[in-house]
Parts: C-alpha cells; sequence; structure tokens
C-alpha cells in the first residue's frame, strides 16, 4: 500500500434490483450518499441514464437536489450530464440554482454520450429541440454556452441588432464546478482546449484510460478556472470481509455489464442468489471475467491496495469508486447494505 492515503470520492447509477421499486432504489441511495457524508468521501456523483430497467437514475439534477438536501458536508454532482440531451440554458438554470441552495457543494460533470439506446435518444433530443447529429456536432458550443450563462455577467446574446443579457439565475455569487466526461480522446482534447477538469470513464472502458489523460495532460491549456490539469480515476468495487463474498457481491453487475456489453435483455439486476444460476456461455463467461481482472473486487486491505496503486499508475490523488455489490434474497428493498458495507470497508 502506498504511503498517501488516496482520496474517495463515489459514483452512483442508483441501480434498481429485481426486489426494488423505484422508491426503494431512491431510499437505498439517499442512505449510501449518507454513509459517504459521514465516512468523509470527498464527493458523491451520479450518472444519466434513461430507459433502463436496472438504473433509475435518470435526472441527475433531481437526484442532486435530494442527495445534497439528504447530506452537510459532500460534495454532489453529476457524472454526467450528457449535454446533447439538453437544452443548454436548462442545464445552465438547473445548476446555478443548485449552487444557490448549496453553495460551494455542487459539481456539474458534463459529457456527450447518449445515455440510451438510439430511439431513446431520438426522443430525448427531438424534444430538446434539435435531433442527434445536430446536438453532438455542437457539443463544444453547448459546453461554452453553459459555463457563460453560469457566470454572475451572464452572456450577452446578440438578436435583431441588439444585446440581450442572458443569466442562468439572477444573483449568482459562486458557480459550480464543471468536468468534462468521456471515454474517447475526443473529450480528452476538448477538456485539454478548453482548459477544463476532465474524468476519463475507466470504470466503463477499461482501457485507453493512460493514452486519454495522457493526451490531457500534454495538451492543457491553462484557463482562468485552472493553472493546472485536473483529474481522477473511476473504478468498479466491491468489497468484503471475504474474497469469495466480495466476487458473489460483485457477480450480478458483472452480468448485467455483460447483457449490455452483449446486446442482451436489460433487466432489472439479480439478487447474488439469483445470479449464481444463471449460465453463461463460454464466450460471454470469458468476457465477464476479463471485466472483472479490471474491477476492484476483494477484502479491505487489498481493495485499499489496489486502489491506492492504481492511483499511482496513473498519477491521481483521487478515485471515485462505483460500488457494485449486490444484495442477497431478503435484503430490505430500501436499502443496499453491501454497498453501504464496501464504502464503509475501504475508509477503514
Amino acid at each position: 500500500m502506498s504511503e498517501r492515503r488516496t482520496t474517495l470520492s463515489v459514483l452512483d447509477l442508483v441501480p434498481v434490483r429485481t426486489d426494488q421499486s423505484t422508491g426503494d432504489a431512491l431510499a437505498a441511495s439517499l442512505s449510501l450518499a449518507r454513509a459517504a457524508d459521514e465516512l468523509g468521501y470527498e464527493r458523491y456523483w451520479v450518472a444519466e441514464h434513461h430507459n433502463m430497467p436496472a438504473v433509475a437514475a435518470t435526472n441527475p439534477p433531481v437526484l442532486i437536489g435530494l442527495i445534497a438536501g439528504a447530506t452537510s458536508r459532500i460534495r454532489v454532482g453529476s457524472g454526467g450530464v450528457m449535454l446533447p440531451n439538453h437544452a443548454p440554458l436548462v442545464i445552465a438554470e438547473q445548476f446555478a440554482l443548485l449552487e444557490a441552495a448549496f453553495p460551494g457543494r455542487i459539481d456539474l460533470g458534463i459529457g456527450r454520450a447518449p445515455g440510451s439506446d438510439p430511439v431513446t435518444s431520438y426522443a430525448l433530443r427531438h424534444g430538446a429541440g434539435g435531433v442527434s447529429d445536430e446536438a453532438v456536432t455542437h457539443f463544444p458550443e453547448y459546453v461554452d454556452n453553459v459555463l457563460a450563462m453560469m457566470e454572475p455577467d451572464g452572456v450577452g446574446l446578440a438578436l435583431q441588432g441588439r444585446t440581450y443579457p442572458l443569466k442562468a439565475t439572477p444573483g449568482a455569487r459562486s458557480v459550480p464546478t464543471i468536468w468534462l466526461l468521456g471515454s474517447s480522446d475526443y473529450s480528452a482534447r476538448l477538456a485539454a482546449e478548453k482548459g477544463m477538469p476532465y474524468v476519463f470513464a475507466h470504470h466503463f472502458s477499461g482501457s485507453g484510460t493512460a493514452e486519454a489523460l495522457e493526451l490531457y495532460r500534454s495538451t492543457f491549456r491553462p484557463s482562468p478556472e485552472l493553472a493546472e490539469p485536473r483529474t481522477f480515476l473511476t473504478v468498479n468495487v466491491a468489497v468484503a470481509e471475504t474474497d469469495e463474498e466480495a466476487q458473489r457481491l460483485a457477480l450480478p453487475q458483472l452480468q448485467a455489464m455483460v447483457a449490455l456489453r452483449t446486446g442482451g435483455e436489460l433487466q432489472p439486476q439479480r439478487l447474488v442468489e439469483e445470479a449464481e444460476k444463471v449460465e453463461l456461455s463460454p464466450a460471454h463467461l470469458e468476457l465477464m471475467e476479463s471485466m472483472a481482472s479490471r474491477w476492484v473486487i476483494g477484502t479491505p486491505d487489498r481493495a485499499r491496495a489496489r486502489i491506492d496503486e492504481l492511483a499511482a499508475t496513473y498519477g491521481v490523488d483521487e478515485v471515485m469508486v462505483h460500488p457494485v455489490a449486490g444484495a442477497f434474497v431478503g435484503t430490505e428493498p430500501g436499502s443496499a447494505p453491501a454497498r453501504e458495507a464496501t464504502l464503509r470497508l475501504l475508509a477503514g
């Protein structure tokens, strides 16, 4: 284990198990957020995914308001808002309002992926005033618009020979920290060009992390908001008192990721005992084992040592853990005790 303890944060997709309603999943995530707050985790981010039976994180601003209101210290943010799905002014207004309510505690992580299937993406982006291709093409412009509109002075919109002042909120005293997120070279280059903090989706991609971070760092241009590159690592984690239990707890999420990667049927996350009855094809089993090798699964000491090792390998001092531990049959639906145990055991 390295001498320096890596700062820990949390990523939450608000998973929905086969024994849970949406309300149950939200209750479990609020309890998880309170645990992270008490244990000293740095930040707690929620994702944006749509039309997925196993994921209740469809609306980051709503979730952030709920979580920030249920906690007292931890930074709360989006990992991330998929900006092409939304009008930039709407996102600027939502996060300016959150920052006004919880000053100094709000992060706005922005991505350009759809966060869903093509049909759902069309419904989202058509409703936002455009079509998918246009929304992605204008992504850099959308990012600039959000940045400008959340500044206290706002932005001037040129219209019919006049400049119309446009502000996300009338009396801003502070601005959320805005991050660019991604799983490709595109986002690394854009974050470097704009002098913004950047996070590569290591927990999802598992490959290309070193290359993306090197590209970001080597091409970074300082901005008024950020003098030097700033980044951290995201990792899937399941921790338990024994390696065997940690591996059992990781199985439902591993099977869900196999289904996602292979075009299988998406469904609520299985309970551990349900997952143990599933027989995968040799090809799918090989894929699952390959993914598991990139996750952090094991006992507290080994897991913490692995996280510190990853932080050193990628040159970061913060790691955002995605607690993927599932639940056993008989677990209270409104709780996620194994996910909370992962955070407690890691925090030591």
